[in-house]
C-alpha cells in the first residue's frame, strides 16, 4: 500500500536519492528543505526522472512552526530524516550550531511528530558513531565510545539515544537507525549528483575539484596504521544507501520496536586507490600532495553488512568502479552541479 512519506533534508544529495527510490516503488514523498545547502532543482530532476510529483516545502527543522505547518497540511504516515549539517571538520568549528540544528532540531521534529501521531522513523545515521573501533569489520553491536571524535559523530550518538528513549517511553514508535559508511557516486541518468555548496569536505567532490580546476591539487592525508598509509574506508554507491531506506520503510510496516543497520558494502579500500580507481575509470590524473594525518580521522573503517543482508534483504551491488562511473556521467552532464541548471537558489543535507 503505498505510504505518505516525509522526507527531510528531500532536495540534498542523499535525500534526493531516497525519494528516487521512494517514488520508483510507489509511495508519495512530502519533500522538507530549508535550502542551504543544496539545490531546488535536483527535486526538478527527481521528478523529471520519475514521472512523478513531490510535495515541497522549503522549511527548518528548527523552525517548530514551520514543521507543524507541513504536518498540519499533509497527512504523513512516515518520516525519513535526512536534514541536518554534516562536515566533520566545520562540526569542530561550530559545534553549538551543528548541536542546534542536528540535535535540538531533531527533537523538534519528534515532538511535532508525536502531536501528529506519527510513530515511525527512519533516521540517517552515520558510521561515525562507531569511533576507532579495534576490530573489523564493524557489526551494529559494537560498544560506542562515550564521547564522540567529532562533534557531528557526538550529534548521530545523541540523536540516536534520543530516538531510543522514544521507543522505551512509547513502544508505538517504531525507529530505524541506518549507520552510512560513504556514499558516493550519482544516479545512472546523470541527472541527480552531489552538488555541494563551497568547497567540497568528501573525498570524491574534492577530486572533482581538482578536475575542475578548483584546487591546485587533492591533500592526501597520510601517517595511518594502513598498508598504503592512508585511510582506509568503506564506499557504497548513493543508490544502493537509498535503496537501503526503501528496504527499511517496507520492513518498518511489520516490524515494531528500535532497529539498527549498517550500510556499506563491508570492502574497505584506502585514498590511494580511490584516486588510482578515478584516474583508471575517467583517464585524469589527479595531482596530489602528501600531508600529516587529518584530527579526529580513523584508520580504518569498514562495514559488516550482513543484518541488512538478512534481516532488510538488502546487499549493495555496485562496485567502487561502478561508483566513479556513474560520478563522472554526472559531472559531465552537470560540471558545476545543480548550478550547470542555472539554479541560484541556495538545502538541509
Amino acid at each position: 500500500m503505498p505510504l505518505n512519506i516525509l522526507v527531510t533534508g528531500a532536495n540534498g544529495y542523499i535525500g534526493s536519492h531516497v525519494t528516487i527510490e521512494l517514488l520508483d516503488a510507489g509511495h508519495n514523498v512530502i519533500g522538507l528543505d530549508n535550502l542551504s545547502n543544496s539545490h531546488k532543482s535536483s527535486l526538478t530532476q527527481v521528478e523529471a526522472l520519475t514521472s512523478k510529483s513531490v510535495i515541497q516545502n522549503e522549511a527548518d527543522i528548527t523552525d517548530r512552526d514551520s514543521l507543524e505547518r507541513v504536518f498540519a497540511m499533509n497527512k504523513i504516515d512516515a518520516v525519513v530524516h535526512c536534514a541536518g549539517l554534516k562536515a566533520v571538520g566545520e562540526s569542530q568549528e561550530q559545534g553549538e550550531r551543528y548541536h542546534n540544528v542536528n540535535v535540538k532540531g531533531t527533537r523538534n521534529l519528534l515532538d511535532i511528530m508525536e502531536k501528529f501521531g506519527v510513530k515511525k522513523i527512519v533516521f540517517s545515521s552515520s558510521a561515525t558513531v562507531y569511533g576507532r573501533q579495534k576490530e573489523m569489520p564493524i557489526k551494529e553491536t559494537a560498544v560506542l565510545p562515550e564521547k564522540a571524535d567529532s562533534n557531528y559523530g557526538q550529534n548521530k550518538i545523541d540523536i540516536e539515544k534520543m530516538l531510543m528513549a522514544k521507543n522505551q517511553a512509547d513502544n508505538q514508535w517504531r525507529v530505524f537507525i541506518l549507520r552510512y559508511f560513504n556514499p558516493i557516486g550519482a544516479h545512472q541518468s546523470g541527472d541527480v549528483g552531489e552538488s555541494p555548496k563551497g568547497r567540497a569536505n568528501n573525498l570524491l567532490p574534492a577530486i572533482l575539484e581538482v578536475v575542475a580546476g578548483k584546487r591546485a591539487h587533492l591533500d592526501i592525508y597520510t601517517g595511518y596504521s594502513t598498508a598504503s598509509g592512508t585511510g582506509e574506508r568503506d564506499y557504497i554507491h548513493i543508490s544502493d544507501l537509498a535503496r537501503g531506506h526503501l528496504r527499511a520503510i517496507e520492513q518498518m510496516q511489520k516490524t515494531k520496536g528500535v532497529h539498527i543497520y549498517n550500510l556499506g558494502t563491508g570492502q574497505p579500500y584506502s585514498v590511494i586507490e580511490v584516486v588510482s580507481s578515478f584516474e583508471m575509470v575517467t583517464g585524469v590524473k589527479i595531482v596530489t600532495r602528501n600531508k600529516g594525518p587529518r584530527s579526529g580521522d580513523v584508520d580504518s573503517c569498514y562495514a559488516d553488512p550482513s543484518k541488512a543482508n538478512k534481516e532488510l534483504n538488502w546487499t549493495a551491488k555496485y562496485s567502487l568502479t561502478d561508483m566513479i562511473r556513474d560520478l563522472w556521467n554526472w559531472y559531465q552532464k552537470h560540471p558545476d552541479g545543480y548550478d550547470s541548471d542555472h539554479d541560484s537558489d541556495t538545502t538541509d543535507s
